[in-house]
């Protein structure tokens, strides 16, 4: 495991199927207590229970106006400051993709900031969902999320057409500013998407993928 400890210091170890019940979390929870990983992504529901089942032992991230993004902006302050109020120590928030496909980028970025302050001083990352952007509209969102405040622009829900792309990463590295990190995910399913996404900037990976690739590496 020791080989792959550097990575899986990088992964939200997530689970955000909608069927998903508190043995299949807590289980969640047990692996990255396990194997050290960055955190657990996890649905809003499951927050209060995670969070006091861990103790403090493993940050706990869950998702905001998830997987769509078209919630309204006080329903995505308030859903952010139930999490944190349950004891959420990251928030995962979906933009407005529709805004951003009018032109409306600073109802964009007061978006953002809105939530970014709900997150009382929580890190904070902002899902563009790439697969649905244009070139032109990924560069102008790393820009907002840049100035908006959030610690990280993440690629992805995983529950679009598409997940994380090495271009897409290279995009943010290029036009990112003010310390904004990067977290790609959806679509990481081997070692070495693991740490081509790495090597391009990513500081975080959301997978439930690379858990289980070390499980059946120690089985072997």
């Amino acid at each position: 495991m020791n080989q792959y400890a550097k990575i899986l210091s990088h992964v939200d170890h997530t689970l955000l199927a909608p069927n998903s019940t508190w043995d299949e979390i807590k289980k969640i929870a047990d692996e990255g207590l396990r194997y050290e990983t960055a955190s657990i992504c996890i649905p809003p529901t499951f927050v209060a229970r995670a969070a006091e089942y861990l103790g403090g032992r493993l940050p706990v991230c869950t998702v905001i106006g998830f997987p769509t993004g078209y919630h309204a902006t006080a329903v995505k302050v308030a859903e952010t400051a139930q999490a944190v109020a349950d004891g959420a120590d990251e928030i995962d928030m979906v933009i407005d993709i529709g805004a951003v496909k009018e032109g409306r980028f600073d109802f964009t970025l007061a978006e953002i900031k809105a939530v970014r302050a709900a997150c009382e001083g929580k890190i904070l990352k902002v899902i563009i969902e790439t697969c649905l952007l244009t070139t032109e509209e990924k560069i102008k969102l790393t820009e907002i999320v840049s100035e908006s405040g959030a610690d990280y622009i993440k690629t992805s829900t995983g529950f679009s057409t598409a997940g994380a792309t090495p271009e897409d990463v290279k995009i943010f590295a290029e036009h990112r500013k003010n310390g904004l990190k990067i977290k790609a995910a959806g679509g990481i399913k081997t070692f070495a998407d693991a740490e081509e996404f790495l090597a391009l900037g990513a500081e975080r990976l959301g997978t439930s993928r690379i858990v289980k690739l070390v499980q059946a590496e120690e089985a072997k």
